[in-house]
């Protein structure tokens, strides 16, 4: 039984290496530095220091018709049992992370502070804030020191908002296995899921934005 379930193991473990290993080169790079520059994807974002050396670090950007006043709420207000994460709902509640994205401010989730726990489904990790920079800047670090989640947001010239999402991410064991598994699976998954929550963001940055009185305006007269 041993050898057999052996066996198993290094037949997965070849088939996931001959993945990882057909997987063409633009194509991950492109899943892994969606929507970012050159500069971005090298650049320094915050927290960055608190994981040297990731096994796996993703860049991801989109920029925002809106300012960064209109964006920084939704991000605050993200979490299971919170705002959620603006991505794909019914997957992220296959995985039993309790996940519901509100199209609204919530203003009971706006206080956010270094040091307060975001927690990632009932069974999951608790990333805890570590970097807050209002309108900034805003990473989050799990409790084991593996998963370093930041984001920033750089206003434009023209009122709009670039936000920048990174992972950082260190494996427990890092074996060929974990890194085929790695290439072939979570990565692709964490861009789609990732994609749309950066998307949705942007839509409800826009939305708010669009709600908002311009200078000079009472509030409440329609823009």
């Amino acid at each position: 039984m041993k050898r057999q379930a052996a066996r198993v193991v290094g037949g997965a473990a070849l088939l996931a290496a001959v993945a990882a290993a057909a997987y063409p080169v633009p194509v991950r790079r492109w899943l892994r530095f969606w929507g970012a520059t050159g500069k971005e994807i090298t650049g320094e974002m915050p927290g960055d220091e608190l994981i040297e050396g990731p096994d796996l670090e993703t860049t991801r950007a989109v920029t925002i018709a809106a300012p960064p006043s209109a964006v920084w709420p939704w991000l605050v207000q993200m979490g299971s049992g919170r705002g959620g994460a603006y991505s794909y709902d019914w997957i992220e509640n296959l995985l039993g992370l309790d996940m519901h994205s509100a199209d609204t401010i919530l203003p009971q989730f706006q206080d956010l502070t270094v040091g307060d726990g975001l927690p990632v489904g009932a069974d999951g990790p608790v990333l805890r804030c570590a970097v807050l920079e209002p309108e900034r800047a805003l990473a989050f670090l799990s409790d084991d020191h593996r998963w370093l989640w930041s984001f920033r947001l750089t206003p434009g010239c023209d009122g709009g908002t670039r936000l920048v999402s990174r992972n950082r991410i260190v494996t427990a064991r890092p074996s060929l296995l974990r890194t085929a598994f790695d290439r072939a699976v979570m990565e692709p998954g964490s861009w789609v899921m990732e994609r749309k929550m950066l998307l949705g963001i942007k839509a409800r940055a826009e939305r708010l934005a669009g709600q908002q009185p311009t200078a000079g305006e009472p509030a409440g007269v329609p823009v």
